[in-house]
């Protein structure tokens, strides 16, 4: 590789570690589903449900549309191939992984539960009542705990709320672990119920665990400062990551390189390019990008990769949003060129695009193979129809490529799709 990258050098590395340089399959089934999983390591969880659910769509940005149901089974069948931890934040990662996150979990552990004032302990009651739950019953939806609880038979009148605390708590402490889900409400089971014996018995030590962490980040990136490599798995303490890169450095799998453009505190950033990226000569890709992307999560890194500035205005008043409630970037060719807000509206089986906007540079083609990329996510959530609005300064030219599309007024004010009532966030 060579020691000094062009920033469209480091874009075509960093799209391509993440499978953007390769066609996608005519048909995407489960090892089409296994391979991008593989690539990104790790599959970030959130609830919104504009358009479709966040840990649907890096799959759909990379191979297409797919049967989610594949996926589904993937994620949530009983003794699955992955499982969620606090990985980036709530992510899925291989089951194997488990003991990768170890030393996350004592830190949880030293965190939270070691204080005689802290919530852990001054609820330990219900923390041993619903780990004996558990134990005896195997894997429950917090719903199933509560409804015990309220019949007071087995101890004082607790809320769903704190139930659910103690849930999170013995699953950040790995006592826990996620043993699906129903709809997008979680099932907790005893951590030995749900990962292989052979892996709890077998916890990854400090060192190794963020040495190898590092490694995956900087196969996943491609090519990556030591922030980025941070980020990609939340690791906050510095000197390790340094050490880790510094060790990887060494033993040949990481290579020190230069990217034109990419600075730190106004001096030439430090980055390195992993052993095994690849410089593709072009980056063809076109697809809709979920905030929770790899390819865009980390905002610094997404500006300094796309000169792409991106912030999710789901908090933003809606007066004060600029486009929109949850935009999704657009990556065509081998750079982000625009963001589109997308609603599904299942009533009327539209996807209303609600606002849509260029960045600088877009080329000619992009209107024409957005609208190409709309239809696809159209027909992948079963929609019949599309609905361009007049809120943004790509929504004419979206409309002009998109004949069989309607019009229809949206502004900040546009109100989203809210939560179904039976599909709590965690």
């Amino acid at each position: 590789m060579k020691s000094t990258l062009s920033a469209a050098e480091a874009r075509r590395i960093a799209l391509a570690a993440q499978g953007f340089a390769r066609p996608r399959p005519a048909a995407a089934g489960t090892r089409q589903l296994n391979m991008a999983l593989s690539r990104m390591a790790t599959l970030q969880i959130d609830s919104v449900n504009v358009f479709a659910r966040s840990h649907y769509m890096p799959l759909f940005s990379r191979v297409g549309p797919y049967d989610t149901a594949a996926l589904d089974r993937l994620l949530f069948a009983q003794r699955p191939p992955y499982v969620e931890y606090w990985a980036h934040v709530a992510a899925f990662i291989p089951a194997a992984d488990w003991g990768l996150f170890r030393f996350r979990m004592d830190d949880l552990r030293a965190k939270y539960g070691t204080q005689p004032d802290g919530w852990f302990h001054s609820h330990r009651e219900i923390v041993d009542w619903v780990r004996a739950e558990l134990t005896e019953r195997g894997p429950l939806r917090p719903a199933q705990i509560e409804h015990d609880a309220k019949k007071g038979a087995r101890g004082p009148w607790w809320d769903w709320d704190v139930v659910k605390n103690a849930l999170e708590y013995l699953w950040m402490f790995g006592d826990v672990a996620i043993a699906g889900r129903r709809g997008f409400e979680r099932r907790y089971g005893m951590a030995e119920d749900v990962i292989p014996a052979e892996v709890l018995a077998a916890p990854v030590p400090r060192a190794d665990a963020v040495r190898e962490l590092v490694r995956r980040a900087a196969a996943a990136y491609g090519v990556a400062t030591a922030s980025d490599l941070a980020d990609y798995w939340r690791l906050k303490d510095r000197r390790a990551v340094m050490t880790a890169i510094a060790e990887l450095t060494d033993s040949g799998e990481l290579q020190p390189v230069s990217v034109q453009g990419w600075t730190s505190a106004g001096r030439p950033a430090k980055a390195w390019v992993h052993r095994d990226a690849a410089l593709p000569r072009r980056v063809d890709a076109t697809a809709l990008l979920t905030p929770f992307d790899p390819v865009v999560w980390f905002r610094d890194r997404a500006e300094r990769l796309f000169d792409f500035e991106y912030r999710i205005e789901i908090y933003t008043p809606a007066p004060q949003r600029r486009y929109g409630y949850y935009s999704l970037p657009v990556l065509i060719g081998d750079d982000v060129v625009g963001r589109v807000d997308l609603k599904a509206d299942r009533a009327s089986s539209t996807l209303l695009v609600q606002s849509a906007w260029w960045e600088n540079g877009h080329p000619a083609d992009a209107a024409a193979r957005l609208a190409d990329e709309l239809r696809a996510a159209a027909r992948w959530q079963s929609l019949e129809a599309i609905s361009v609005s007049r809120w943004g300064d790509a929504v004419d030219d979206l409309a002009d490529v998109l004949p069989e599309a309607r019009r229809h007024d949206a502004g900040p004010l546009a109100e989203p799709v809210a939560l179904a009532a039976d599909e709590p966030a965690g």
